[in-house]
């Protein structure tokens, strides 16, 4: 078994997020044994969000590459192989202003990519990634999986599109909600996630 587990909050150890994935990466070695384990905390080693240079080694032939698109394109390289690799994907996903950190962004412009992970056809566009189980553990000081809650959410949409562009449908959200809402939610919320992880 081969897990792809990310992190993007950037709290550190003050991170809901971070505890639960840790959590669900543990529940899964233990059920499944012998697992290979690629782990990326994407807030403490950024990767640098692409810029016109980045993306112009796709337009330029190698031998004329700059230092930095060398060292980028093996970044990428190294990202989506990991990904197309990886039989589970674990994303831990706080909910920053409606949507996702930056740092997770980052990872998901390395790694959808035409030719790679996706193609055009003439039929549109075709996942080239599937066959993956994806967790998003998403935790969130507020509640947004109710009905009004749903109209400010640009993550979980978000994440199933991208995620289902790339040709993965086996998507699971496992939610912390109102941990910035008291005590007492805060515990409701940690508790309903530890529970989603053991059913997971």
């Amino acid at each position: 078994m081969k897990i792809l587990h990310l992190d993007s909050s950037i709290l550190a150890a003050n991170s809901v997020s971070r505890g639960l994935t840790q959590a669900l990466v543990d529940t899964l070695i233990d059920r499944h044994g012998k697992t290979e384990v690629v782990y990326h905390d994407l807030a403490q080693s950024e990767i640098p969000h692409l810029s016109g240079e980045i993306l112009g080694a796709a337009f330029t032939e190698q031998a004329d590459w700059s230092e930095l698109q060398r060292k980028e394109a093996a970044r990428s390289e190294q990202l989506i192989g990991e990904f197309l690799a990886a039989e589970i994907l674990i994303i831990g996903a706080p909910m920053y202003n409606f949507s996702i950190p930056s740092q997770l962004k980052a990872w998901i412009d390395r790694v959808a990519v035409a030719g790679r992970t996706f193609k055009y056809t003439e039929n549109g566009p075709v996942g080239l990634a599937g066959g993956k189980k994806v967790y998003v553990v998403s935790s969130r000081g507020g509640v947004y999986s109710n009905e009004q809650g749903q109209l400010m959410d640009f993550q979980e949409d978000y994440l199933k599109t991208v995620l289902g562009f790339l040709g993965i449908s086996d998507v699971q959200f496992i939610r912390a909600e109102g941990v910035a809402m008291g005590g007492d939610a805060r515990e409701a919320a940690l508790n309903a996630a530890k529970a989603a992880i053991a059913a997971a």
